[in-house]
């Protein structure tokens, strides 16, 4: 059981908390990592290519194997291509491997589309250790061109 509850809203595009009655509400702790991963912002790599010397990324991480969070906040100001696209996915499994190496999830999987002209869909299909079921995240980005 966890102290918050995390979720994606759709219409502001943005993570969320839920709130109860003056408590806010316990909820899937899986959705509240997953969103916590995709959407803070991982430390930027030596060979990405970034505005400035703000390389992002949370104080704590002590290395590159175990940093918290998602390089997907270098692509907000990238054109919109299948080449973007593609990082996305490629930043959201760096960013949700450590589901899997913990055993948290069985397996996961991640796919985008792009819905010209500007929003990108990507859906994150994961598995629970001993549940046959998938489950899916569904977030949509509208690009600022």
């Amino acid at each position: 059981m966890s102290d918050i509850s995390s979720f994606w809203d759709v219409e502001r595009l943005a993570a969320d908390w839920r709130e109860g009655r003056g408590d806010l509400v316990n909820g899937d702790d899986l959705q509240t990592a997953i969103i916590i991963s995709l959407f803070t912002d991982r430390v930027a790599r030596d060979d990405d290519d970034i505005d400035g010397d703000d390389r992002r990324g949370w104080w704590g991480d002590a290395d590159e194997e175990n940093d918290i969070g998602s390089r997907l906040w270098l692509l907000r100001r990238q054109k919109l291509s299948q080449a973007v696209a593609q990082k996305a996915e490629d930043y959201s499994r760096e960013a949700l491997q450590w589901l899997v190496t913990d055993g948290v999830v069985s397996s996961f999987s991640v796919a985008t589309q792009i819905v010209y002209p500007r929003r990108l869909n990507m859906v994150i299909r994961y598995q629970r250790p001993g549940n046959g079921n998938d489950t899916d995240m569904r977030f949509f980005w509208v690009w600022e061109q």
